[in-house]
């Protein structure tokens, strides 16, 4: 079974975690941009990224896991002066090196945040690119309301996952347009809940990742939540749909 694992964090996991996911049956991930300390410039962020996309890309090749990119800037990665990330973030854009912004979003939702988040909204908007939005563990269903409220002020909502949601919040994006994903992660979301959720709502509209970073994680939930489904005697179509049919086509990857 092809697997394709929607949001991954690969500069800060092991060599051996990539392995792993190849070998466990994930042929491609998509690794986000998150810097997990304060950033004191444009330059530290934009180091950073140009790490994601040229040295993690080949770090994961070389275990078999081909690496998509999405680069933005995270909510807590949030500056005033960011000229220069956004002519880099549309440089990467007309020259196809990236999948999507991403993850952006809302975190503490400051002014600052929500300037940063509209701004890279335009952009997806401007040029067609899809996104990828956090919503944060704390505070969850009032952040993603304001999240959801500036995402449909901003973007084609076709454009747009939602991600790490759970069933608390769940009925606040389900009727949108929205691709949603589901983070299956320690102190997110076990795979019984993500379960529930394609039982509960279909498997039309939601991706599933694993989130691996610098936070507790399991670099095999994805294929951990497909075999969990195998189990359970879910459809193939339905399980191919999760597993990587969505993703292929929404990323067009």
């Amino acid at each position: 079974m092809n697997m394709i694992d929607t949001h991954i964090h690969a500069d800060t996991r092991s060599s051996e975690d990539f392995e792993k996911m190849f070998v466990g049956g994930i042929d491609t991930a998509i690794s986000c941009c998150y810097y997990p300390y304060k950033i004191a410039n444009e330059s530290v962020l934009i180091n950073h990224m140009m790490r994601i996309l040229n040295f993690e890309k080949k770090r994961c090749e070389k275990y078999g896991l081909n690496l998509k990119i999405a680069l933005g800037i995270h909510p807590t990665n949030s500056l005033k002066s960011n000229k220069k990330i956004f002519k880099t973030l549309k440089q990467l854009i007309d020259e196809k090196k990236i999948t999507a912004i991403g993850e952006i979003g809302l975190e503490e939702v400051t002014n600052d945040e929500i300037a940063i988040f509209k701004k890279q909204l335009d952009l997806a908007e401007e040029t067609k690119t899809k996104v990828i939005i956090h919503t944060p563990r704390n505070n969850k269903l009032n952040v993603l309301k304001k999240i959801k409220s500036i995402v449909l002020e901003s973007i084609n909502p076709k454009l747009v996952v939602i991600d790490h949601i759970n069933q608390r919040v769940i009925e606040e994006v389900i009727d949108e347009n929205f691709m949603i994903g589901l983070t299956v992660q320690p102190q997110k979301m076990d795979v019984e809940e993500a379960i529930a959720i394609l039982t509960s709502y279909g498997f039309d509209n939601f991706l599933l990742n694993s989130d691996i970073s610098n936070k507790p994680s399991d670099p095999l939930s994805v294929p951990k939540t497909m075999r969990a489904m195998q189990k359970l005697d879910f459809k193939k179509k339905s399980i191919n749909k999760i597993a990587f049919a969505n993703a292929e086509k929404f990323f067009n990857i």
